[in-house]
């Protein structure tokens, strides 16, 4: 008979939560592998900004489409996610478990709802989502402390990538006609 040690306790938004490893049996469900981010939410250190990274992809593959299409995609995504987080953390037995990173996708997703083209806005986006994402300024830290469910997990990465959009539009008013041209048609 083997001891199990316990299982390491951390804390995330102020709520103590337990932190194992991840079954890749998780990724059978689907509801589960999509709220794993495919997969990227078994990484054991920054599934998060793991997560972020498989949006860019997807980002990509949503970008040819118009402006409105994109918006209601995301907006149909976000909706999904409400469900997809909350089966997914209810299997887990815990809410907001780092794992789940659909939050992430949809989150930058969202940053990049009106960005131009460019590698330059996709990296920029994606600096500015997890900037956000993980500093949680208010009232995002207050979402995310109060607000549970589905909801509460989609909420507080909707809002990060709306603060990250809003920088992001900055930098293109101010910064897009110093840059020079063709710097940015390269990046």
């Amino acid at each position: 008979m083997s001891i199990r040690p316990p299982p390491r306790v951390i804390s995330i938004s102020g709520v103590r939560e337990v932190a194992e490893k991840l079954s890749p049996r998780l990724l059978r469900h689907p509801l589960d592998f999509l709220a794993l981010g495919f997969g990227s939410g078994l990484v054991p250190k920054g599934p998060g900004t793991a997560g972020t990274v498989v949006a860019i992809p997807v980002y990509l593959m949503l970008q040819p489409l118009p402006v409105t299409a994109y918006i209601v995609l995301v907006v149909v995504l976000f909706i999904a996610g409400i469900a997809i987080c909350a089966h997914t953390a209810r299997r887990m037995g815990v809410h907001d478990h780092p794992g789940i990173v659909w939050d992430e996708i949809v989150g930058y997703l969202v940053t990049m709802m009106f960005a131009p083209q460019g590698w330059l806005w996709v990296a920029s986006g994606f600096l500015l989502f997890r900037l956000f994402d993980i500093a949680k300024p208010w009232p995002i830290r207050l979402l995310d402390r109060k607000v549970g469910g589905g909801f509460g997990i989609m909420v507080d990465d909707l809002l990060a990538g709306i603060f990250a959009a809003a920088v992001l539009q900055l930098m293109v008013m101010y910064l897009g006609p110093i840059l020079p041209s063709n710097i940015v048609q390269l990046l």
